[in-house]
């Protein structure tokens, strides 16, 4: 069309030399002005012209944990951070809300039951960070979904452990520690009621006390498929199996089976009892890749997907070679839940000892963005442009570039269609 647009104001300028009346002469100097302005847009690259995406909605996230990071430890770089965040074009943000065996909100579950009602590290003290999040978030134009981080695992030290040392799991052996990194962690029991009840309590505090758009979980809300020996898990089994005790392989596909099923259970639970305190606020899950999440812990998303549990997924798909993390996209349940609800794909941008390039990161997204995925979502905020060895205004530049127009974050509630 532009082509045919210079062809055309150059036709008319050949006319007006041949015509050459002084009346013609205005019209004359539009013409070659047009002319001229044509040529030079046309001299730029088409990449310059338009956009490298259609502007569709696109999810475009970033979780903001207080591991190596203290962004949610002070408000005037919260606030500072979402602001950011917005000229950059994101538009939603998960903020960790349950970490540590705390929560990052004053909570009266917490107080009934740990002790205290918020994460005692400094910066929050006398702060609501979550309600800090929402309002300014909220101004941005950000959506903002709490990301239940730590699910059902606590430090072996926590506050939480040591009063209510009844409610964890073990191995066969009757051994608690779990290893997360060089971190000692130990896991409450998602089998217990009385656990159920805690997280399910904390959960609908939060919906119900703030203006959130969603809530997250991941595969913490599961449980490592080594554990599940306690005393209790063993009765329960064999109240449902004829006393026969669970098998001694942790893996067996029957036992894997049967704790999955009762977590899968547990989520439906939620799921209804988020949305009869909130209709409207979006239930969304950031797993990783089935095979691991069902194998290792014991949550098998995709069939709480296929239930009608899941509304948003996120799969983490933290790799660095290429070809394995494209591969991770093409299997058949990824594409199934990609069918029917927005699928986003969770890439890494680097920890405190993992440098990860922007050059990757660009990769990666347009892997995604090929198949044409809901959008991306970081891990984590202090890694985007502060935690690395590139200059941050060399990395801010790169996600400016990734995202060079403001797109809105797609969802079912809108009318999200695949």
């Amino acid at each position: 069309m532009m082509k045919k647009f210079v062809k055309s104001c150059r036709q008319l300028f050949v006319w007006n030399i041949r015509q050459s009346s002084h009346r013609n002469l205005a019209f004359f100097a539009v013409v070659v002005t047009l002319s001229m302005i044509a040529t030079v847009m046309l001299s730029f690259p088409l990449s310059a012209q338009i956009p490298t995406r259609p502007q569709i909605a696109e999810l475009r996230g970033v979780w903001l944990t207080n591991i190596d990071s203290n962004v949610l430890f002070e408000r005037d770089r919260l606030k500072s951070a979402l602001q950011n965040l917005k000229q950059l074009n994101f538009n939603v943000v998960y903020p960790t809300v349950w970490n540590w065996g705390w929560t990052l909100y004053p909570s009266k579950v917490a107080q009934k039951v740990i002790g205290r009602s918020l994460d005692p590290e400094p910066g929050l003290q006398g702060r609501d960070m979550l309600k800090e999040v929402v309002n300014v978030g909220h101004q941005q134009g950000l959506t903002v979904i709490p990301w239940f981080e730590f699910g059902f695992m606590a430090p072996a030290d926590s506050q939480l452990a040591k009063r209510r040392p009844q409610w964890l799991t073990s191995r066969r052996d009757g051994s608690k520690i779990w290893k997360e990194g060089t971190h000692d962690r130990v896991w409450l029991n998602p089998f217990r009621p009385e656990v159920q009840q805690f997280i399910q309590d904390l959960i609908v505090e939060i919906v119900r006390n703030y203006d959130i758009d969603g809530i997250q979980f991941d595969d913490h809300f599961g449980l490592p498929s080594e554990l599940g020996y306690d005393a209790y898990t063993v009765a329960l089994y064999k109240k449902e199996h004829g006393g026969k005790a669970p098998p001694a392989n942790s893996k067996d596909p029957e036992w894997v089976q049967w704790r999955a099923n009762k977590i899968t259970n547990y989520m439906k639970r939620v799921f209804t009892a988020i949305k009869a305190a909130n209709k409207n606020c979006i239930v969304s899950v950031a797993p990783n890749p089935q095979r691991f999440s069902y194998e290792f812990f014991l949550a098998d998303w995709q069939k709480w997907e296929r239930m009608g549990l899941v509304e948003d997924l996120v799969i983490q798909v933290y790799r660095d070679d290429l070809n394995v993390f494209t591969s991770e996209l093409e299997y058949p349940e990824v594409k199934a839940a990609k069918s029917h609800i927005p699928v986003s794909i969770g890439i890494i941008t680097g920890l405190k000892r993992k440098f990860v390039p922007m050059t990757q990161i660009n990769q990666q997204v347009q892997q995604v963005r090929d198949r044409n995925f809901a959008g991306v979502s970081f891990f984590f905020y202090e890694s985007l442009w502060n935690m690395t060895k590139e200059a941050p205004q060399q990395r801010q530049t790169g996600f400016k570039n990734l995202f060079p127009t403001g797109t809105s974050y797609p969802n079912l509630l809108a009318g999200w269609k695949p």
